[in-house]
């Protein structure tokens, strides 16, 4: 591919979307939109990206940081007039110029591809991408020559009736020849019903100068969809995801209900995994082979090993190892590391912990801040009392302990391997390896004294 630039074009306030977020700074997939396209240009190998921002400039800027070259449109005047203020960047460069609006992230690194290679292929001044739509309200309508050429973009608010019929629409995505795309710029004009400065009608211009203008037909025109309004977000976000799904079915990966099940951009699963209906997998999520996942299990930024089962359960940045059960309803919060073969039962909630190979925490149990080592077994109801009221401490329980039901481990302290802890608990103090702890009350126990209160009930209860 010869030498190629883009223009992104994100300086709108996108005041349809009613947001204080930057338009473009919305998420499709758990990305940014920007992200998307941004991503796509450098999968293209284009030699230099320029972002045109304007109206929440900063914000674009934090996110993109040095990915990016920027040029500020500090009007809003339109298409053309946004273009113009990416030249000190681009002119003079030999070569091809894809022109993208910030709102258009679902075109894909495959379209952009073929139509710079058509773009090349066909040696004209400029080419614009195209769809034909069902609907096409609200869209610049393309119209041709009776050769079939382009002859023109009319906006939809400069249409007449008859040009408001032609249902092919231009996409807002354009590829010109450098060497002649700011020089046609300067002689676009705003006489229209925005007094704006449109981007399409430098085809007009070059057209003039008797270039050939072209336009690529996209071959699905759901890639084209632009983001105005929260309508269409959650439009571009249900073709974004059926997309994902679809990717991931394809390598190996059982959706059971796709139209229920919502998976990120950036995740990862292995073949022969099962999701289920519910499931929600986000972030940097990594899921190995032979997993069941859900339903309703919402993960984020997690490496989950081979062969594991979580149910209706939430995790966080965290890890778990091969073979090991989560759920149901169990909160593994972040920071924590789960080994292989590792029971995380039902409302169980781990933090910042690390749960060692075979360990056991089946039920109602707090596991926070604590190192639990190998084939450990916490009773139900045990917890971890890790905070103090102004510091956080650690537990650690050594290799093969029973922690008995409703026992109260109070950090800091380390109980050794092989040790016991008698049900309802409260340790405060080290405990060796190989010991008994018992720390609760001796039992009283009072023979016939039920009797005794029931007699005292039924005569009225005693004193008054």
């Amino acid at each position: 591919m010869s030498q190629t630039y883009a223009v992104i074009l994100a300086a709108g306030q996108g005041t349809r979307m009613k947001s204080n977020k930057h338009k473009v700074l919305h998420p499709i997939g758990g990305k940014p939109m920007i992200e998307h396209i941004v991503r796509s240009m450098e999968q293209l190998g284009v030699d230099k990206i320029v972002v045109v921002v304007g109206y929440g400039a900063e914000s674009v800027r934090r996110y993109l940081g040095d990915r990016v070259h920027y040029a500020m449109q500090q009007e809003p005047l339109g298409t053309g007039h946004a273009v113009r203020q990416a030249e000190e960047h681009l002119k003079g460069l030999p070569g091809s110029t894809l022109v993208i609006n910030g709102d258009n992230p679902l075109i894909t690194v495959e379209t952009y591809r073929d139509f710079v290679r058509d773009f090349a292929d066909k040696g004209v001044a400029a080419s614009m991408l195209t769809a034909v739509v069902d609907n096409p309200t609200g869209y610049g309508r393309v119209l041709r020559s009776h050769a079939g050429d382009v002859e023109r973009v009319v906006e939809e608010k400069d249409a007449s009736e008859e040009e408001r019929k032609v249902r092919e629409i231009n996409t807002g995505t354009f590829c010109f020849d450098n060497s002649k795309l700011f020089d046609a710029l300067k002689k676009v004009n705003n006489d229209n019903a925005q007094g704006e400065y449109y981007l399409p009608d430098t085809l007009r211009v070059l057209r003039k100068q008797g270039h050939r203008i072209r336009a690529y037909r996209v071959r699905d025109a759901s890639e084209t969809v632009g983001i105005n309004n929260r309508i269409q977000l959650a439009e571009a976000e249900a073709i974004w995801r059926k997309r994902v799904l679809e990717r991931h079915m394809l390598e190996g990966v059982t959706i059971v209900d796709p139209n229920h099940t919502y998976i990120e951009t950036d995740v990862e699963i292995g073949r022969d995994t099962t999701i289920l209906p519910g499931t929600v997998l986000r972030g940097n999520t990594v899921i190995g082979e032979n997993c069941i996942i859900g339903p309703n299990a919402d993960i984020r930024d997690c490496r989950i090993a081979d062969g594991v089962t979580v149910e209706h359960s939430t995790l966080r940045e965290s890890r778990v190892g091969s073979q090991s059960t989560v759920g149901p309803y169990a909160y593994v919060r972040p920071n924590s590391s789960i080994g292989e073969r590792v029971k995380i039962g039902d409302f169980v909630e781990v933090k910042n912990a690390v749960i060692g190979t075979g360990t056991k925490v089946s039920h109602l149990s707090y596991i926070g801040d604590a190192d639990l080592g190998e084939s450990v077994n916490v009773g139900c109801g045990a917890v971890t009392v890790n905070y103090d009221g102004e510091r956080k401490w650690r537990t650690v329980v050594g290799d093969r302990s029973f922690i008995g039901c409703n026992a109260n481990l109070i950090a800091p302290v380390h109980i050794g391997r092989d040790t016991y802890i008698a049900a309802g608990s409260t340790i405060t103090d080290d405990i060796p390896d190989d010991a008994f702890a018992i720390a609760r009350e001796r039992q009283t126990t009072k023979p016939e004294y039920a009797k005794k209160l029931r007699a005292k009930k039924a005569n009225g209860g005693g004193k008054k």
